[in-house]
């Protein structure tokens, strides 16, 4: 895929001022978003998801367009299973329901960066050694295995960085605002909203490591993940208020990601023996296996995604 300096420009400049606008527009007025307030931006984030694969279909053809759409998608599923974390994240800080769209949007900005640096790195490890394949898909399969035996979230917000923050940094337990850090005394001190921020950028540190590897399981173009990435990211906010308590129905939403994280890695683990080069398997000749299609894939990602939520919203209605 022939991607020009000026598509990257483009698309780096309309994330960007996309980003601004929201800090702009939430940092003048801290608020709950309503419902119908989330059911627009969502509406028009998907819309220009959708026509942003359109254009890649068109322009770039039908195969880059289907591995497009294909990491989107998985994108999506993988960020829905995120807001579980998020709510604990909120309801363990008691975050003001006015300032918790400004700490998802923070998060989500540092979420941005975190995974650009990993697709780089990324992109330069598969072109450079396809051996890397071997290791993304065991990594998938064990954490689809994680994944599907952890049926309940941990209510443990308290990873090494958080400590790590309370135990070298002044806090105050008064919330001001959105704000990071306050003077006290005459000393800076820091707000219960910067453990919230870290908390957030970590988990989304820890969840990158997940879906990077598997959208690379999806498509190799640098491009595309990064898209795919921002497109499922700029609507993880809308989603956290927009779903609220549907999030607790969708009760096998971990074995679906499982199913699916688990057939990704079943797809690199084919594309690495294909492309090998390791001397101790067949000699470091290629070996001749079924590779998946991009459209399967997509088919077998909507389908899974399709039975999780039907059997998930008829088990919690069957228990009420």
């Amino acid at each position: 895929m022939q991607v020009t300096g000026l598509e990257w420009t483009i698309t780096m400049v309309v994330t960007i001022a996309v980003l601004l606008f929201d800090v702009i527009v939430i940092g003048r007025r801290p608020h709950e978003p309503s419902r119908r307030e989330c059911t627009v931006a969502l509406s028009i984030y998907v819309g220009l998801a959708i026509l942003f694969g359109l254009w890649v279909w068109n322009f770039h053809g039908r195969q880059y367009g289907l591995e497009f759409y294909t990491g989107w998608l998985t994108e999506y599923s993988l960020s829905v299973d995120n807001l579980f974390i998020f709510i604990i994240i909120m309801a363990s800080f008691k975050v003001p329901r006015m300032y918790q769209q400004k700490a998802l949007l923070i998060g989500i900005i540092l979420a941005l960066i975190f995974r650009g640096i990993f697709i780089a790195v990324g992109a330069v490890a598969i072109n450079k050694f396809a051996w890397v394949f071997y290791i993304f898909g065991v990594f998938l399969i064990y954490t689809a295995i994680k994944v599907g035996r952890d049926t309940d979230h941990s209510d443990d917000t308290e990873n090494a960085a958080i400590r790590f923050a309370r135990n070298r940094l002044n806090f105050t337990d008064t919330w001001d605002g959105a704000r990071l850090w306050v003077r006290e005394n005459g000393k800076r001190v820091m707000t219960p909203m910067f453990l919230v921020i870290v908390a957030l950028g970590t988990t989304d540190l820890m969840f990158a490591l997940d879906s990077i590897p598997a959208i690379f399981g999806l498509t190799q173009q640098p491009y595309l993940v990064f898209t795919a990435n921002v497109f499922a990211l700029m609507g993880l906010r809308q989603l956290y208020f927009l779903l609220g308590d549907l999030l607790d129905r969708l009760v096998y939403l971990p074995q679906g990601l499982a199913i699916i994280l688990g057939f990704i890695g079943v797809k690199l683990i084919l594309h690495a023996l294909h492309e090998n080069t390791l001397p101790f398997i067949n000699g470091g000749e290629s070996v001749h296996v079924p590779e998946i299609p991009t459209l399967w894939s997509l088919a077998v990602i909507i389908l899974v995604l399709f039975i999780t939520m039907i059997a998930s919203l008829i088990k919690t209605r069957a228990s009420r």
